[in-house]
């Protein structure tokens, strides 16, 4: 039997895929139509504080779910679990064509979080169910959906430039609907969890996870992650005001399209080059250096090729921090406390993420208050330059050697909430 055919996927597994695929592309589609206008609009009507706000309830909806995913998913079984919970994110979608106020706002953006929040996680259990020798084909190819979409969504994003936030969120919808049909038709009624008998046992919100919050030693590299995930947000939410004041003749989703192709492109030959060469913790500095000065070049110029130069070059903080922080991670944590780092590494991810949708507003406003353009990004790239002296000081005091095998840690750089979110902003893994 042939390398080819050993990897043909069943009939049964690419039904699945052809559901759970289509489905997420179209997410992705929608939410970088939705999130970039948002942001613009409400930077422009109430202030980046607010814009901001919005994005960081969508966060909080999608980290309160981890508390409900378990008892749904027991109880419902994983396939229903994942059609309520994108039903919920697209009933709030919809609802915010027909939305007046930041507050209306912001009750709807925690329920999308919220339905992001159940739905993904059931994705990936779905595709985990799937014979292990279709596994390495189903996750890629799960994350290629993500970022084509990433990039779909970012170019249709710049036909509603000036169109009413009715007609855009309507069209979201449209998009949503089409994903939880795509999962009901697709995914089988016996794919992952099944409802289980004793379900009733089990609590239906279970803050036990928190139990497993633990460093596991080499703390300054998971606070280091908490930063990133600060500066990268930043990008999300930040980038959409500086287009709407400083570049408004382009779509203000330009730069995510951009990001997500050169991430397409760059993402496994840069990582493997840089792997090979230098060890983890040094690869995230150079992940660091590369936002300082993307961010340095955003606050510099405030013209369309500043924002293209600058985009071209803070991709590679995604590219190579990512997958290099899951490398020492599974490199340095012992097996038996695996389990409980991952479980940190969510938890610092989240919460930087919170953190970052606030701080990325309120550093606009301060650019604004000031009359100091780009202080903002000025912040964001002095804070990425510390991190980056950090993290090259604790690769040389550890002195482990560099790694040569990048390729399944490359798999789990990210996309932009949205949702996760490059940058998505609610359904970011």
């Amino acid at each position: 039997m042939s390398r080819q055919e050993r990897h043909v996927l069943s009939p049964e597994t690419r039904k699945v895929l052809l559901g759970v695929n289509s489905g997420i592309a179209l997410a992705h589609i929608g939410n970088y139509i939705w999130f970039p206008h948002l942001i613009s609009t409400l930077g422009v009507e109430y202030s980046g504080f607010w814009a901001g706000f919005v994005m960081f309830l969508t966060y909080v909806g999608r980290l309160s779910a981890t508390f409900f995913y378990e008892g749904v998913a027991a109880r419902f079984g994983t396939r229903s679990s994942i059609i309520v919970g994108i039903a919920v994110e697209a009933v709030a979608l919809g609802g915010m064509a027909f939305a007046h106020g930041v507050l209306f706002y912001s009750l709807l953006a925690f329920f999308v979080g919220f339905g992001s929040g159940v739905s993904f996680p059931g994705l990936k259990n779905i595709l985990g169910t799937l014979p292990e020798k279709d596994r390495p084909k189903a996750f890629s190819s799960f994350q290629m959906s993500c970022q084509l979409g990433v990039i779909a969504g970012s170019v249709i994003g710049g036909i509603f430039l000036g169109s009413s936030m009715a007609i855009l969120f309507l069209v979201v919808f449209v998009l949503f609907a089409g994903y939880c049909a795509a999962a009901a038709s697709f995914i089988p009624a016996d794919a992952g969890a099944k409802a289980d008998p004793s379900a009733a046992r089990a609590p239906l919100v279970n803050v036990a996870i928190l139990k497993g919050l633990q460093l596991g030693g080499g703390g300054s590299y998971f606070l280091l992650s908490s930063v990133f995930w600060v500066l990268s947000i930043t990008f999300l939410v930040g980038m959409p005001l500086h287009m709407e004041e400083f570049v408004a003749e382009m779509p203000v989703s330009t730069p995510f399209w951009i990001t997500g192709l050169a991430l397409l492109v760059l993402q496994y030959p840069a990582f493997r080059y840089m792997s090979k060469r230098l060890r983890p913790g040094q690869v995230m500095g150079v992940a660091f250096l590369a936002m300082a000065v993307a961010y340095t070049l955003f606050g510099a110029g405030q013209t369309a090729t500043w924002v293209v130069v600058g985009c071209l070059v803070v991709v590679f903080g995604d590219i190579l921090f990512t997958p290099s922080f899951d490398l020492w991670v599974a490199n340095r944590m012992p097996a038996d406390r695996l389990a409980r780092a991952m479980g940190a590494m969510h938890f610092f991810r989240s919460f930087g993420n919170m953190i970052g949708t606030l701080s990325a507003g309120a550093l606009y406003d301060l650019s604004r208050s000031t009359d100091t353009p780009g202080l903002n990004w000025y912040v964001v790239g002095a804070i990425a330059l510390v991190c980056a002296g950090v993290s090259f000081l604790s690769a040389r005091r550890e002195g482990t050697p560099a790694t040569s095998e990048p390729a399944q840690a490359a798999q789990s750089a990210q996309v932009p909430p949205a949702p996760e979110p490059r940058k998505t902003a609610g359904t970011t893994a």
